[in-house]
């Protein structure tokens, strides 16, 4: 009896002492472990649901083509970028003896008639151009157009009913969206990758080598740590919905294989090099003609400038748009139509997707004061209305301005005639060639050349793909001939 009274007293004791609601910890636990899906996502509902990337991958797959191109001699033309960015074009194959090399990338079906979108890249210069589809069909491509400045191309197999993919707003992504990247890394078929957005609008200065001049190329990459290697350079970065968020195009990498983190160009500038295209075979760009930077607190501090961001304008190029609407150099451009600009990408990006005649309200501030100017956009060549082909070849193809020579400069130097190399853009002789700014034309393909307008007319007589050679000198050393050499 003693013990169980004492037994009892205990319980009691430990009860009245121990027990306190407000303190207790509950855990909760299921009676299931989800081992095959890892990933959740908050719905329309707020509830949370596990990620599932089967549906898209199943539907982008099969609008994701496998790209082939064939070039003459030993090695393809390779773009001049840092180092640390590797353009991932696959690797070059040997091909029916050594006159010929072959290289590997991907495209994307946009059209279900055949069009398919891809990185200028993968098939600019190549003489050939082969496309396998997801089900192993093989077709000969035609190129519809290429765009340097943005390192996009369209090209084009003759066939219907294809499976495709549909753009969607890429300025509606989010920073820590999931994404999927599709391609055929080291000739891989239709390999799949997830990750998320890391960052928007990144510049990697592998296509604005020029801004001082006033440059049309567009930087505003849709940075993604999702897995891309060489032979994805043309393929699908897209949304959980399979939606087209943009083109794959570079990576991040000392090795030249994945790092950690790949560049694609967004879906709306996409869409507009796309459109223009196919529409009028040039990209009808505007142009401000200004020489823009980025305004950080070094910049505030040397400048006495009264913001924080936005791109200030150093200088005016020829013809400017900018210049003759009423801005100055000093200006800090911070806002154009209802978009605020942060950075010299972000304005880059807003004119590059208008055309020539469209109009936009720029506001700077000047001196502590906004400012808003109505500009009219124009060519480089300050022309209203659309860019013809040919126009495009010799100006935005090669990549350079030129301006004639007097004839007292050309009498000091020896010379009959010439016209000076005034300006080098992201063309072919700037990618392909050493020849460098004050080079003077004296001939082309020993045709000897007077004027500007000789030079463009002889240009564009030669036929696509024709070997252009150009003769010529320096004032440095005006009794030397320079030879450069490239196929139109």
């Amino acid at each position: 009896m003693a013990a169980v009274l004492g037994s009892l007293m205990t319980v009691a004791t430990f009860q009245w002492m121990g027990h306190d609601d407000d303190n207790k910890v509950m855990l909760n636990y299921t009676s299931s472990v989800p081992i095959n899906k890892v990933a959740y996502a908050v719905n329309e509902e707020g509830k949370a649901v596990p990620l599932d990337f089967t549906v898209a991958a199943e539907k982008v797959m099969p609008a994701v083509v496998h790209i082939r191109s064939t070039y003459s001699g030993t090695a393809r033309p390779q773009y001049e970028i840092p180092e640390a960015f590797r353009d991932f074009f696959g690797p070059m194959i040997p091909d029916q003896g050594p006159q010929q090399a072959q290289a590997a990338g991907s495209g994307v079906i946009i059209n279900s008639n055949g069009y398919i979108v891809t990185n200028n890249h993968v098939v600019k210069d190549a003489d050939e151009v082969e496309v396998a589809l997801f089900d192993d069909r093989v077709y000969k491509a035609t190129i519809v157009g290429t765009d340097p400045d943005t390192d996009i191309a369209v090209i084009k197999i003759d066939e219907k009913d294809l499976p495709f993919l549909s753009f969607v707003d890429s300025n509606k992504a989010k920073v820590g969206e999931w994404v999927l990247a599709v391609g055929n890394p080291f000739n891989l078929n239709s390999t799949v990758t997830a990750g998320i957005i890391s960052a928007k609008g990144r510049s990697i200065n592998i296509l604005n080598r020029n801004t001082e001049q006033g440059s049309t190329a567009i930087e505003s990459f849709i940075q993604t740590d999702a897995a891309i290697n060489p032979g994805n350079s043309g393929g699908a970065l897209v949304d959980l919905q399979g939606g087209l968020l943009g083109i794959n195009t570079a990576i991040a990498s000392p090795t030249g294989s994945y790092s950690g983190y790949g560049f694609a160009v967004p879906s709306n500038i996409v869409s507009k090099i796309v459109g223009d295209l196919i529409e009028y075979g040039v990209v009808q760009r505007g142009w401000l003609g200004v020489s823009i930077t980025t305004v950080n607190r070094q910049l505030v501090d040397e400048r006495d400038l009264d913001v924080n961001s936005g791109a200030y304008i150093r200088s005016f190029a020829d013809q400017s748009s900018a210049k003759e609407a009423g801005l100055k150099e000093g200006d800090v451009v911070v806002k154009i139509d209802d978009r605020p600009i942060k950075s010299n990408t972000a304005l880059i990006e807003y004119i590059g997707m208008r055309r020539p005649g469209d109009k936009v309200n720029i506001t700077v501030n000047r001196h502590g004061k906004e400012i808003t100017f109505p500009v009219v956009l124009k060519t480089r060549e300050g022309k209203i209305g659309p860019v013809k082909p040919e126009e495009r070849d010799v100006v935005a193809s090669l990549g350079m301005e030129l301006e004639d020579v007097s004839k007292e400069d050309l009498k000091g130097l020896g010379l009959e005639q010439g016209v000076m190399v005034t300006d080098l853009g992201n063309g072919k002789l700037s990618r392909y060639t050493d020849i460098r700014e004050g080079f003077i034309i004296t001939k082309v393909n020993d045709r000897p050349v007077k004027s500007v307008k000789e030079f463009n007319e002889i240009i564009k007589s030669k036929k696509a793909g024709e070997l252009v050679i150009l003769s010529g000198t320096y004032k440095q050393s005006p009794k030397s001939e320079y030879n450069y050499a490239f196929r139109k």
